[in-house]
């Protein structure tokens, strides 16, 4: 169970707290009695998330974490620091390089630098399993002790920032590293460029879908058991989480791209798949999560096809109106 934080300065920031993650991530929070403050630039136009945390007593600020200002008004009186701003992704990382760079690895920098100086007590860090890169060995799961091998500029910088983060641990910081699996499910921040929302949204819609390296491992998360993980690693005792990374997934929930495809078509049977081969993400791997259910006690209560499921549900409700809008792609 989650030690609850007992800081007299009890508010908890999450950077990028309106995104597809971080949403959840501050709700659940919130839903645990935690004094929650988000900052986030709002990249994606998602002002909705921002009046919807408002209204439910979640402090929102608009601010872009590379500004020195920003990270001030947004470190008052913190406690623990929830970093999940980010530029996410590979394709959006590789078409804006140097800005990637500034925000995922300048701007973690500087906002540990001000944590260390405003007396943040904890630091916990949205990381990546796509920092394992490609396996050589495909029939065994990597734990976090495997050596990281990113493929991508975006895991590169993942991987970068990670050795920052646990560069400042200390016992008057403590730092954490959450390497997320890949993400699915709905959130209110909604993202259809993931594998699993957008093999059910383009199936759904009847349309053909394209299906690159479908044979190379990944494993997978719903977005809120992710959320889930961040409370844990909020709330657990400082020896516990200090100076750790754990792996966020279940162990049984890694796939091949096949393998998803066969779960939608158990559901929807319209549109196409085509199978393409293509050699630019040689990213391969399965991952093993036996180390965040050893220490904090964390069980994923969904599945892919529970996040299947839930998917398919929301587009049949015309939950979000167009779903191939460019608001629901990073």
């Amino acid at each position: 169970m989650p030690h609850t934080l007992t800081s007299e300065r009890a508010v908890l920031l999450v950077t990028g707290g309106s995104g597809y993650v971080g949403a959840l991530v501050a709700e659940t929070l919130a839903a645990a009695g935690h004094r929650v403050r988000v900052i986030d630039s709002l990249l994606h136009g998602q002002t909705h998330v921002a009046s919807l945390q408002s209204r439910a007593g979640i402090e929102h600020l608009r601010g872009d974490i590379r500004e020195a200002g920003a990270r001030a008004a947004a470190l008052t009186d913190v406690s623990t620091v929830v970093h999940l701003a980010a530029i996410v992704g590979d394709p959006a990382c590789a078409r804006q390089p140097e800005i990637s760079e500034t925000v995922n690895v300048g701007a973690t920098k500087a906002l540990l630098d001000d944590a260390r100086i405003c007396g943040v007590q904890r630091f916990v860090y949205a990381s990546t399993c796509s920092n394992y890169g490609r396996m050589t060995d495909t029939k065994a799961a990597v734990d976090e002790t495997a050596a990281l091998a990113p493929v991508s500029l975006y895991a590169e910088q993942k991987v970068r920032s990670e050795m920052e983060v646990l560069g400042y641990g200390s016992p008057e910081l403590a730092t954490t590293c959450l390497r997320f699996a890949t993400v699915y499910g709905v959130a209110p921040r909604m993202r259809f460029d993931l594998t699993v929302n957008e093999f059910t949204r383009d199936l759904w819609a009847g349309r053909q879908l394209h299906v690159f390296g479908e044979q190379f491992w990944r494993p997978y998360v719903h977005v809120r058991d992710a959320a889930k993980a961040v409370l844990l690693a909020c709330g657990a005792p400082t020896d516990a989480v200090n100076g750790e990374v754990f792996n966020v997934g279940k162990s049984s929930e890694n796939y091949r791209k096949i393998d998803i495809v066969a779960l939608v078509r158990e559901r929807i049977s319209k549109g196409a798949v085509v199978f393409v081969h293509k050699d630019e993400d040689p990213r391969d791997y399965r991952v093993s999560f036996d180390k965040i259910r050893g220490i904090l006690g964390f069980e994923p209560e969904n599945t892919i096809r529970d996040g299947i499921a839930e998917v398919q549900g929301a587009l049949d409700r015309n939950a979000f109106g167009d779903p191939f809008s460019p608001a629901y792609c990073n």
